[in-house]
Order: structure tokens, then sequence, then C-alpha cells
């Protein structure tokens, strides 16, 4: 576990291969338009560029992926949405068998995944899980609760 309870949560093995795929993605497509420069023209020359531009952004999309918390609340920045919440409107933290990340019961009864907490990181995602429910119920425990 971290030392600090509010230390971000994100994920280290999809970081890992995101980083990595982009580092691939980034040298084979300087390697395609470089051996390809003499037979294909201009515009398949962009197109390279661009598709390798766009699986790039993807790579760092995923590699960005994280739960930020303070003591106001979470912010949940998944793959395409980027979502504020406050401690209060968070009920439950789920991360049950077969599920690929942790699971946010949401008082208005919604439910969020948080990506920054990955199966694939084993133990670690285990225990970030109770690190990220232990924050929640000091966040929304009040004088009624036993």
């Amino acid at each position: 576990m971290t030392d600090a309870p509010y230390a971000p949560f994100r994920p280290r093995l999809a970081r890992l291969v995101s980083w990595g795929v982009g580092v691939l993605v980034v040298l084979g497509t300087l390697a395609i338009m470089w051996g390809t420069r003499t037979w294909v023209g201009v515009p398949d020359q962009i197109g390279f560029g661009v598709l390798g531009a766009l699986i790039v952004w993807f790579c760092w999309r995923q590699a960005s992926v994280a739960l930020l918390v303070d003591p106001a609340g979470l912010t949940v920045r998944n793959l395409v949405v980027t979502r504020r919440l406050s401690w209060a409107e968070v009920v439950s933290v789920r991360f049950g068998q077969g599920r690929p990340w942790v699971q946010l019961d949401l008082a208005d009864g919604d439910t969020i995944a948080v990506m920054g907490v990955q199966r694939s990181d084993g133990e670690r995602a285990v225990r970030e899980a109770r690190r990220l429910a232990t924050l929640l119920a000091r966040h929304t425990a009040t004088a009624a609760d036993d």
C-alpha cells in the first residue's frame, strides 16, 4: 500500500503496456514512412502519420487513466470520460471476482467504473481497492455510524 492516503490510483501493467505499444507504434510509423518514401505519394505518407498519431493518442489516453482523490472528493479519469464526484455521492466500492476494475456505486443508483484500479495488477489492485474503501469510509462516516 502507498504511504500517502491521497496518492493517485493508477494501474501499473496497463500503463507499461500502453507506453511500450506507443513507442513501438511511433518507431514503426517512422520506419514505414521512411521505407516507403520513394514509392508512395505524399497523401499516403500523411495517412501513415495520422494513423500512427491516432494509435499513439489512444495509448497515451489508456496510460493516463487514474483515480485522483483529495479531501473534497474523487476525480475518475477513464479512457474517454473524466468525472468529478464528492465523497457523499459514493455509496460503496466493489471489486468482486471477475471485475476487471473497481466499480463505485453512487447514491443516485448509477455505477461508475474506475479504470485506475485494474485486476491485471493482481494483489496490488486488491490493496488499492481496500485503500479506496477505507478512504470512502473515513469521508462518509457520520455520528450514527457504528
